[in-house]
């Protein structure tokens, strides 16, 4: 299993060897979930009968489905470990290391606190400087929405967002010049009820 596993994680250009991702996604699996209990639990009676007649399945999972907290675990590993340090970030746009804490500090770079510092998402940046356009973003995104909320926004392709005649991420869209106001003005609606 590691050879395997070494070998996904090369093709997705990570960095970790196997037995260190499972540590990540062990850590994540901690932080993140509680262990599978009846979901029912949670509520009152006349809950249970509203959300029954809405058609939520309150059921505890069978032992032959998968858990869907799964995917949240590895997406949370995976952010975690793509992240970059301060001085990461700081050689790759080629300033000083104090000018990405201030550009944190003025939320014009957002990360938060592991590993003994500051972890940036990686989604914030080019090759060689911060992506195109990411202030005005930043400044239209919720700042209550956790990193992982954030960053599966800017990955995914969003329908409002085309190239061509294809749907593309926040990130694609602002690497090929589009229009940041445009992604700011969809990122204020994370974690709005649709």
């Amino acid at each position: 299993m590691t050879v395997a596993l070494e070998t996904i994680l090369a093709r997705a250009g990570l960095r970790v060897t196997a037995n260190e991702f499972l540590s990540l996604v062990e850590d994540a699996a901690k932080r993140l979930i509680t262990p599978q209990v009846d979901p029912s639990a949670h509520f009152t009676t006349a809950e249970r009968e509203a959300l029954a007649e809405a058609g939520l399945d309150l059921a505890p999972l069978a032992t032959d489905e998968t858990d869907p907290r799964a995917r949240t675990v590895a997406e949370q590993a995976v952010l975690r470990d793509t992240a970059l340090s301060v001085n990461q970030a700081a050689e790759r746009i080629g300033v000083d290391s104090s000018r990405i804490r201030h550009r944190i500090g003025d939320g014009r770079l957002i990360g938060w606190k592991d590993r003994g510092g500051w972890r940036l998402p990686a989604w914030q940046f080019s090759d060689d400087d911060v992506l195109p356009g990411l202030e005005t973003v930043l400044a239209g995104m919720p700042q209550d929405q956790p990193a992982l909320v954030l960053a599966k926004f800017m990955t995914t392709a969003q329908d409002d967002l085309e190239l061509g005649d294809r749907p593309v991420s926040p990130r694609e869209w602002l690497l090929a010049g589009g229009s940041a106001r445009r992604v700011a003005d969809l990122a204020s609606a994370i974690g709005t009820p649709a």
